[in-house]
């Protein structure tokens, strides 16, 4: 495996694939001149010794590795990943992404899509988005749980997350700190607001056969009300605590889909929820929430046995066989013996 991109949720990655006996990391790919050229072991919560180099020169670092895989966190939007994702498929490798945009790439990104999807197909390798969120909580894991329904009318999912246990680029990315006009200036130019709820409900729809006339969504801030400080993280009364977007999949005025999404600071009970109108009715809470910034890495790494599975060509996690976070390869442990106790 190569790990392409080190930023927080890369070295995570990293972090995850150490702990794997099935996965050999190879390579370390970054362009930060502050870890270039160190050990990227220097760099994870337990420093230790890989002697994985981090190095700059993609297209040097895989033509000497050949990995099997590249895992790859660099960045959320299409337009940045796409040559980086070309060059890693040219050079033999399936490629897993964080990349929010790439989880479903086909209504905003059409062209770029199906090109990917081509090179893909030619190489016989295989392209996937994944992540918690878009690529799991507000995707998938409604569709799976529809699997128990004999019809469903809508889907509705929530997510509360506190703002304040999150990284600083996501806390950036809701606007944490920033006044309400700055705010509606930086939502104007896309450097605020999460990445993805519309491939969300994209995936969703894709999944149910559901072919939504229109997507909506909206974008505001969650202003704080007293001044919150949680650790490192400090907001003044009338601040941008954080965002609450919200995104609707219509067809012919009904809201077959709604996602929720609120991030801010001192958010109270967080959680994950999912309510599923059908027969029968599904209603299911995560108390507290699943930590995106551990999830991420995780489902990233535990996906890479699930790919020999797919057909070659650019994938949604929609085609993926659910991942588990098994530590032996797939084919090993069948056989059990049964004990009465």
């Amino acid at each position: 495996m190569v790990q392409y991109g080190l930023g927080p949720i890369g070295l995570e990655i990293v972090e995850t694939l150490l702990t794997r006996p099935w996965a050999e990391l190879v390579g370390a790919i970054d362009t930060d001149g502050n870890k270039v050229g160190k050990d990227v072991g220097q760099f994870l919560k337990t420093a230790r010794q890989t002697g994985i180099i981090v190095r700059k020169e993609t297209d040097d670092v895989l033509r000497r590795t050949a990995p099997h895989v590249v895992t790859h966190s660099t960045s959320s939007e299409m337009q940045s990943i796409y040559p980086q994702l070309v060059i890693a498929l040219e050079h033999g490798a399936n490629v897993i992404s964080t990349a929010e945009e790439l989880t479903y790439p086909f209504v905003k990104h059409p062209e770029a899509a199906q090109k990917l999807n081509d090179l893909a197909e030619s190489e016989k390798r295989v392209v996937l988005g994944t992540g918690v969120n878009p690529g799991f909580l507000l995707d998938s894991l409604p569709v799976a749980l529809s699997g128990v329904c004999q019809h469903v009318t809508s889907i509705r999912a929530e997510r509360v997350v506190d703002a304040a246990r999150t990284s600083l680029p996501v806390q950036r990315r809701v606007g944490v700190g920033l006044t309400t006009l700055e705010f509606e200036r930086r939502v104007a130019d896309s450097s605020v607001g999460h990445v993805g709820l519309p491939e969300s409900v994209g995936l969703i729809s894709l999944a149910m056969g559901w072919k939504v006339g229109e997507i909506q969504e909206r974008i505001t801030p969650v202003l704080a009300e007293k001044n919150l400080e949680s650790g490192p993280v400090k907001v003044q009364v009338g601040l941008v605590a954080g965002i609450r977007q919200v995104a609707k999949g219509i067809l012919a005025g009904h809201e077959l889909v709604v996602l929720d999404l609120r991030t801010y600071v001192d958010a109270q009970n967080p959680h994950d929820s999912i309510m599923i109108e059908g027969v029968p009715t599904i209603d299911l809470t995560i108390r507290g929430g699943v930590q995106g910034d551990r999830a991420t890495p995780a489902i990233v790494v535990n996906s890479i046995p699930r790919l020999e599975s797919l057909k070659p060509g650019l994938r949604t996690v929609i085609d993926l066989p659910p991942p588990s976070a098994r530590l032996n390869p797939i084919g090993e442990g069948r056989s059990v013996m049964l004990k009465t106790f």
